[in-house]
């Protein structure tokens, strides 16, 4: 947990929403100098409105799905803005009364008090080229959900299996006509011909995603892909979801992020589990989850060292050790600017 800790004149907490936004904005002696409500889509009276404050002014705002104009307004006016973590700001979800006015007020106290709890404000350089990766992954789940569809269908009316598999587009044909019953035969059709187009879409987007990746850091994306097993897609989801590697100042701190390393909750010597399982970045969790069986597969000396742990331990173990051994892996490629190097890795 990070927690915004520099000094400021100004503070200003923003509840932001859809429609509308709650301001309270207070100097470094904790004074009440603006508390009011605006519309979200009116940015000219916001900007007018801090206008004076702005010299010396930070902004924080819970991170909510709409937080991306926020930001970008505050560095065009070249203001700092703090980008709250949404699970770690309990002090505004607590007490009896709760609403717009109060959270925004809460925002402004934890930030001028150090105890505002940070996440990480995307740069807008690269935050759209993300965000059409994600969106990338989701039209490859929908894809899966079409072909397992289609497979329920064979299954309801008892036919063999399939005799290819259906990824690929040369397989489909005549799909539908294995179906007796016209309605049945009709949602075969409809999905084999979503399939069609959720090919085409996906490698549109596959092949615009890469020419940026190798116009925005074209040494990192060739870097991350000299891990036997590590593609385009991988290497991708990895350059965008870390960004920039300097922003975790540890391997611990990375590893955390990553959902690669366990939390644990104490009090008096008592353990009391492991929580948090749902604190940091799912896009890397699952990215590193698919190295694992990729590396063990192309290479045999990483599959002896897994096979080693396997034998003290168990599967699961063994995967989530070298999942976590890739993480350091890629912590220090990125930081140092190095190639992978198979012999540091299994020593």
């Amino acid at each position: 947990m990070n927690f915004y800790q520099q000094q400021h004149q100004f503070y200003c907490g923003i509840d932001l929403h859809a429609n509308n936004m709650y301001l309270c904005l207070i100097d470094g002696d904790g004074n009440k100098r603006l508390h009011r409500n605006f519309k979200t889509r009116d940015a000219d009276d916001l900007r007018q409105t801090i206008e004076p404050f702005r010299e010396d002014l930070v902004v924080g705002c819970e991170a909510t799905f709409n937080w991306y104009w926020l930001a970008d307004l505050c560095q065009d006016l070249n203001i700092s803005f703090v980008l709250g973590h949404a699970l770690y700001l309990k002090a505004i979800h607590g007490g009896k009364v709760k609403n717009d006015k109060l959270d925004s007020e809460k925002l402004a106290y934890l930030l001028r008090g150090g105890n505002f709890a940070t996440g990480y404000a995307y740069p807008k350089d690269w935050r759209s080229t993300r965000d059409l990766l994600r969106r990338r992954t989701h039209l490859v789940r929908r894809r899966g959900e079409t072909l397992t569809h289609l497979q329920i269908l064979n299954h309801q009316s008892n036919l063999p299996a399939f005799e290819k598999r259906l990824q690929y587009k040369s397989n489909r044909v005549g799909v539908a006509d294995r179906f007796q019953d016209v309605s049945t035969s009709t949602s075969a059709a409809v999905d084999v011909e979503l399939l069609g187009d959720y090919d085409d879409l996906i490698r549109r987007l596959e092949l615009y995603l890469e020419q940026h990746a190798k116009l925005d850091d074209s040494r990192s994306f060739h870097l991350l892909q000299t891990i036997p097993g590590v593609g385009r897609v991988i290497a991708m989801t990895l350059l965008y979801e870390i960004h920039d590697i300097r922003r975790f100042p540890s391997v611990g701190k990375f590893l955390s992020y990553c959902r690669l390393v366990r939390g644990q909750h104490t009090s008096n010597g008592k353990s009391y589990g492991s929580p948090g399982k749902k604190i940091g970045n799912p896009h890397l969790k699952w990215a590193f989850s698919e190295i694992v069986p990729l590396i063990k597969r192309q290479s045999p000396e990483i599959k002896k060292y897994c096979e080693r742990i396997e034998k003290k331990h168990s599967r699961a173990r063994a995967h989530s050790t070298l999942a976590v051994k890739l993480g350091r892996a890629v912590y220090f490629m990125l930081k140092r600017k190095d190639a992978f190097d198979m012999n540091q890795f299994i020593r």
